[in-house]
Order: structure tokens, then sequence, then C-alpha cells
């Protein structure tokens, strides 16, 4: 498979001031970095004991004060595979996946969202009680988990910690991989900001796959943060970064593909930043019309869906058609209602599983709340439908 991740445009830190802050790494497995040209003066030195010699960073002398503008590049790049039509737009970069291959992703794709109608619709009706939906984000998702291996760590969002799991893959020479997902609201907890640093200094074989999606619940990303997004991030922690077309599966696969080689090969985290839109709803508790218009909703639900984007690709290829698309779609909401109808009729988990699963020995505080809720459910049981608990 043709990757030219150069094309692709990794990136990584700099150890140049100004208009360097961020290098194009040359190629693939290379760790230094070829230096661009400073825009100041930089002083020279006789000799190396004239040069600086601060532990904390590698840098050059200069004579004029200037403060480092955080617009120091017009924006990372968005690395994509198709455009918007279905079409490659550079041969070298399609991964050539095999007709089975690429039905399964969409399978895939159009299969969760399915799942997502019927949940909504099933919280709306009372009989679950809360669920999230992944709307427009479907590339994000299948794209990504496609290029794993069926080895690799999955730490699902929401608020992850992956970090300490990579290091002891690392210390085992496990060749596994540890990935990472979350949003970019999740992008400003201290978090966050831990694990990229324990990650880069521990040389850890993770990725950090960032989600974002536009808004964080109803925040939107403008209100966020003032930097370029999350993958200008990296570059500041040591970690290789690269942006993507999150509704472009090809592109999501192919940089997930190489993050993971090279992190399994050199022992390094990788930060992906996948530009995509919630559609949805955040959540069944969210009413996302009170923060955005209908007509930006509708744009990218009908013109930049990434569902549409991998359809219009399997006919150009002629691997797909009206018939199939409507025979998979009935087919696809009979699966999901079957697996539904079948959980409904399971009695729900014991009460007790709240305060398990976490520590070896209960703690006492968390000893006196599950006490607490037992004589909860003895004073008020009749409030309670217990018959439906698995005892």
């Amino acid at each position: 498979m043709a990757v030219a991740m150069s094309v692709a445009k990794i990136w990584r830190p700099s150890r140049v001031l100004g208009q360097a802050a961020l290098l194009l790494l040359r190629r693939p497995g290379v760790r230094g970095l070829a230096r661009s040209q400073p825009s100041r003066q930089q002083q020279q030195f006789p000799s190396l004991d004239d040069k600086p010699q601060f532990p904390g960073a590698s840098a050059e002398f200069v004579d004029k004060l200037e403060f480092i503008q955080p617009n120091v590049i017009s924006g990372i790049p968005i690395y994509r595979v198709m455009d918007r039509q279905g079409q490659i737009i550079n041969p070298s970069e399609d991964p050539h996946l095999p007709q089975e291959e690429v039905l399964k992703l969409y399978r895939s794709m159009t299969l969760l969202n399915t799942m997502d109608r019927i949940l909504y619709e099933s919280q709306r009706q009372g009989r679950i009680s809360f669920y999230m939906t992944n709307y427009g984000e479907e590339g994000t998702h299948v794209g990504s988990a496609a290029a794993l291996d069926r080895t690799d760590l999955v730490f699902g969002q929401y608020r992850e910690a992956a970090v300490g799991a990579a290091y002891a893959a690392k210390r085992a020479n496990a060749n596994r991989i540890v990935i990472c997902y979350f949003g970019e609201g999740a992008a400003s907890e201290g978090d966050a900001h831990a694990g990229f640093n324990f990650a880069a200094t521990l040389e850890c074989p993770i990725i950090f796959f960032c989600r974002n999606n536009g808004y964080a619940i109803s925040t939107p990303t403008s209100e966020q943060y003032r930097g370029d997004g999350i993958a200008a991030r990296g570059p500041g922690y040591g970690i290789l970064s690269i942006r993507v077309d999150g509704n472009d599966v090809f592109a999501v696969y192919n940089a997930t593909k190489e993050a993971r080689r090279r992190a399994v090969a050199e022992n390094q985290p990788f930060l992906i930043e996948a530009m995509t839109y919630r559609i949805g709803h955040h959540s069944t508790s969210d009413d996302s019309s009170a923060y955005r218009s209908v007509d930006e909703v509708n744009y990218w639900d009908k013109q930049d869906h990434p569902i549409s984007r991998l359809r219009l690709y399997l006919l150009s290829q002629g691997w797909w058609d009206e018939e199939q698309e409507k025979a998979w779609r009935k087919q696809s909401r009979k699966k999901v209602m079957e697996a539904f109808e079948q959980a409904e009729r399971k009695l729900k988990p014991n009460p007790n599983l709240l305060f398990s699963d976490v520590y070896q020995e209960m703690p006492a505080q968390l000893r006196r709340q599950q006490e607490s809720l037992a004589r909860h459910l003895q004073t008020y049981g009749e409030h309670y439908p217990l018959d439906h608990f698995d005892k």
C-alpha cells in the first residue's frame, strides 16, 4: 500500500524559533529535522563553548527582542484521499483496499447509522435512559479501527487515560500499540496535557486520536481554544502529529495505519486530529438547535457526509447500486432491532455492580455508599421494580 506520509504532512516540533516552529518531517523513520532559515540574525559563535548550553532546550541565541507569534503558520493542512464526490485525488495515496474490505467499511458505517436512529428513537420512547449518537462521525470510528491490529488496546471515550497501558506494552515488547479516542473538548482537560507529556518523554507506542467535531457539547471550537486546533499541540510536546479529513474514511485509514506502524517500530506517540462534524445532538439530553442553525447542520448532512462520500466511491467502482443499498438498509435495521429486542428481554444488571470492578478491596467510603443504597431500596422498594434486576 502506497501511503506517502510526506504528502500527508506529519508534523514534528522544530528546535528553531520564529517561522520554523513547525517543520515537515522529510521521510518516515527519521527523528532529525532539516532546519529552515530563521527570519532574524543569529549570532555566530567562534567555538562550541560560546553556544547555548541550557539543558532544557536546544536553540540559538538571537540579538533582537521578538515574541513568538501564535500563528507561525497559516494552519496545519488537512490530509485527504477522496474529494466530496468520492473521487481519489492523488492515485499514490489510494490504499487500494480490496472490494470486500471497502464494502465492510461501508456496511459498518451504515449499520452504525441505523443503530443510532433506532436507539435515539428508543430513548425518546422511554425504552432506554441515555444515548449518544455518531451521526456524521462514522468515518473517524470505522476508518481508524480498520487500521488497527487485533492485539492493540483500544480506549474509547470519554476522558481517557491510556499512557500507562502503552508504557506497559513498550516494556513488554509486545508489538502492540494503544489508541486513545477523545474529542477536542476533552483535549482541554488537564489529563490530556499530562498524557501527551508522559507519552512523549517515556516514548510510548500510543496513538492519540482526537475527533474534532466542532463542539464540546454546546461550546463551539471558537470558544474552546485560540490556537490552531489540536494537531498544533503535538509539536509542543514532541509528538508527531497530523490533521486528516475525518469525513474521508480512506484518509483516516491511511493515517492510522502509518501511525500504528511507526509507533510499534520506533516506540513513540502520534497525534491524529480528525476534522469532522457532529450532525446529531451531543446526547439525548441535548438540544443542539439552541446553539447552532439548521442550515449549518443540513450542509454537513447533505454536502459532506462520510457515508455519502464512500457510497459515491463504491458506485464509481461498480461495487454497489441502489438495489443493494435498499436491501442492506432493510437488513441492517432488522439486525439492530433483533439485537435490541433480545437485550430488552434480559434482566437489568444487579445494582451492586455500581460499586464493583474498580478496586480489588472496596474502600470504606464506597462501602458506606453501597450500604446507603441498600437501606434506600429496602425502605422505598415499592418505587423500584427490583424484580427486573438480576439478583
